[in-house]
This record gives C-alpha cells, sequence and structure tokens, in this order.
C-alpha cells in the first residue's frame, strides 16, 4: 500500500513540476542535433531524486554519506538545466559525489589505484547515462531494465535495502508516463540521468563487493558498446569528441532510418534485458566461464552493432557529420602534399597573363640617317 501512495505522490509532484517548469521557462529548444522538433520541458529527472529522498526519510536516513552525494549531485545538474555551469565546477562537484559514495562503501583501504578507478568509471557512466539519453523511451526502458535485474538478484542475494530499488523504479515509472510517447512531454534534462546512473552504480557496487562478481558489470553492456565505440570512432577520426552529435546508433535508427523512437528504445531494452538475464545464469560457474561468456557477448554485440552503423553511415546521410571533422581533412592535405597540388585553396579569378613583348634596342641617330640614305 505504501508504494502506491507513494507513486500517487510522485505523479502529483511531476505534474507540479512540470507547471513550474513551463512558468520558468525551464525548457529544451531542438537544434539541428536533436531528436524532437517542438520546445519541451526539460529537468523532469529531479523526480528520481525526490523519490530516494522519499526512501531516505522512511528508513531511518539510511546510507547517509552516499545520499549527501547525491545531494550534490543532483544540485550541480539540476542548476545545469536551469541556466548551466562551468564545467570545473560540475567536475569538482562529481569527483566529491563519488569520494562520498566510495566512503559509504568503506572501501578505502584498497590500493589507491582501485580508487582511482572507481571514480573514472563512476564519472564515466553518468556521462554516458547523458549522452544516451537522447530519444524519448531510452531512459526510462534501459533503467527498468538494469533496475529489474538488480531487483531480482536482490531477492536471491540480499545485498542492498530492497526499498532503495523499490522507490528508484517507482520514479523511473512516473518519468516514464511522461517520457515514453511520441511527443514527450518532459525531458529527464541532466540532472535525470546523473541522479538515476548514481543510484544504480551505488547498488552494483554494493553487488559488486557483496559476490565478489565482476561479470554483473555486464548489467551495463549496452549502453558501454553505444558510449565505447562512438567515442573511439569520433576520436579516431578526429573529431571534437564533446562536442553534441547524432552519430550514436539510437539516433541514427530514429533520426535517419526512420523507425519508432519508442521501438528503438524497447529494442535497447531487451537486449540489455537477454543480457542481464544471460549474466544471472552464468555467475553461477567459474571465473574461466565468466570470462569467456563476457569475451563472447561483447565481441558478438560489438560486431553486430559496427556492422550496423556502418551500413547506415553507407546508405544514408548524417546531418551534421561533416561539421566538426577535423582527421580527414588532415589526410586530405597530405595527399595534396604528396602529389604537389594545392589543397582547399579558393578559386579566384586572377588578372589575366600580360604578355611581354621585347622592345626593339634603341638606334642612335647616325644608324637611323645611314639606314634612311640607303633605303633611298
Amino acid at each position: 500500500m505504501i508504494y502506491i501512495f507513494t507513486l500517487i505522490i510522485l505523479f502529483v509532484l511531476e505534474l507540479l513540476y512540470l507547471k513550474i517548469a513551463d512558468k520558468f521557462n525551464i525548457i529544451d529548444k531542438p537544434n539541428e542535433r536533436s531528436s524532437h522538433t517542438k520546445v519541451t520541458i526539460r529537468g523532469a529527472g529531479i523526480i528520481f531524486y525526490v523519490a530516494s529522498v522519499i526512501y531516505f526519510v522512511n528508513n531511518d536516513f539510511e546510507y547517509p554519506w552516499f545520499f549527501l552525494g547525491l545531494t550534490l549531485l543532483t544540485y550541480i545538474s539540476f542548476l545545469d538545466d536551469i541556466r548551466g555551469v562551468n564545467p570545473t565546477a560540475r567536475l569538482t562537484v562529481h569527483l566529491a559525489s563519488v569520494l562520498l559514495m566510495v566512503y559509504q562503501f568503506g572501501v578505502f583501504n584498497y590500493p589507491w589505484y582501485y580508487l582511482v578507478l572507481a571514480f573514472v568509471f563512476t564519472i564515466g557512466v553518468i556521462n554516458a547515462y547523458n549522452f544516451m539519453d537522447g530519444i524519448n523511451g531510452m531512459t526510462a526502458c534501459c533503467t527498468l531494465v538494469m533496475g529489474g535485474l538488480l531487483l531480482y538478484v536482490n531477492t536471491k542475494i540480499n545485498y542492498i535495502e530492497q526499498d532503495f530499488l523499490i522507490y528508484t523504479l517507482l520514479g523511473v515509472v512516473v518519468f516514464g508516463f511522461f517520457n515514453f510517447r511520441k511527443k514527450a512531454a518532459c525531458f529527464a534534462g541532466d540532472v535525470g540521468p546523473a541522479v538515476l546512473s548514481f543510484m544504480l552504480l551505488f547498488a552494483l557496487g554494493k553487488l559488486i563487493l557483496k559476490t565478489g562478481d565482476f561479470t554483473y558489470i555486464l548489467f551495463l553492456a549496452v549502453y558501454g558498446i553505444e558510449i565505447g565505440w562512438s567515442v573511439a570512432r569520433r576520436g579516431y577520426q578526429g573529431y571534437h569528441i564533446f562536442e553534441p552529435h547524432r552519430t550514436f546508433l539510437l539516433h541514427m535508427l530514429s533520426n535517419e532510418v526512420g523507425y519508432n523512437s519508442l521501438l528503438v528504445s524497447l529494442g535497447y531494452g531487451l537486449v540489455q534485458l537477454a543480457l542481464g538475464a544471460s549474466v544471472i545464469y552464468i555467475v553461477q560457474f567459474g571465473a574461466s566461464v565468466q570470462w569467456s561468456f563476457a569475451i563472447v557477448a561483447l565481441s558478438g554485440l560489438s560486431a553486430f552493432y559496427l556492422i550496423w552503423k556502418q551500413y547506415i553511415f553507407n546508405n544514408y546521410y548524417i546531418k551534421g557529420e561533416e561539421r566538426y571533422a577535423i582527421r580527414h581533412r588532415r589526410i586530405k592535405k597530405l595527399k595534396a602534399r604528396r602529389h604537389k597540388k594545392a589543397y582547399l585553396v579558393p578559386e579566384v579569378k586572377l588578372t589575366p597573363e600580360v604578355k611581354i613583348i621585347d622592345m626593339p634596342r634603341s638606334e642612335n641617330r647616325e644608324d637611323l640617317l645611314q639606314s634612311g640614305v640607303r633605303s633611298l
């Protein structure tokens, strides 16, 4: 009964936020990189933090250091949705939030490089979650799948309070009601992916620390393959990897190929569900089997991803793809130099070439007179 009551409260609060955001112009205007075509309210992912507050209050303020880190992360991310923040300030807060989460884990007695890896991995996942929030329903579908997988494992291995996951998923259901539609009523903004990824990483971290099985990281494999190969491709080709773009496969399937964005989101969610179910089955075997499974699964998904993406690049025009390109111009310039050809010289009209005519030699007066006498 408490969950139904919480769900109703979250619905009411989300509706209230939509009215407030509309009044104060907290909106996302479409641009050439957007998948939407109309002005839409952003920052609705704040409801995930509200759900965590309800959990925190109802469960005797459990996980206080984690909650403090989550609060800092929510503040800087929501501020970024409203008016933008300095990247240095945002990164500083992210580092502080991760530090508080790691402190909650109680792993400061581990070697220092474990902490460095935790920082890099957590901040990478937070940004990856933000990148993937590109089409309607993607955040809701994939989070429900990952949260559901973690919830199921928790019924077998009690590694975290069950309500922590349930309240998180209640917030996702409410947001999905407004976002999982052809014309979304709102977007999660920066605050939504940041809060969700932080909460899921906390649960995933506790699961790995409890079991010692790093294979559970594959719960994030679909996001990891999308982000990893996209960033690698853009870096190799000389693009500015931090510039917004539309070259994630999910964008291309929805925008260029023309698939319904909700079907694309469902497809990603189903792939993650199948992979996650396989992980839950595989972890009962030894380390060698788990490693073999991870290699085969990641290799197979990567090959499928790269082939499909290259097919789209070869057969569809990707809007804005050429704008930030650098490397292909450098290669072309190098080839031009090798062939001793001019490179990218604008064609201009020069003054017509003037033919120089040799003037006759100057002759003195006596020579002229003599030539004149002879002619007579």
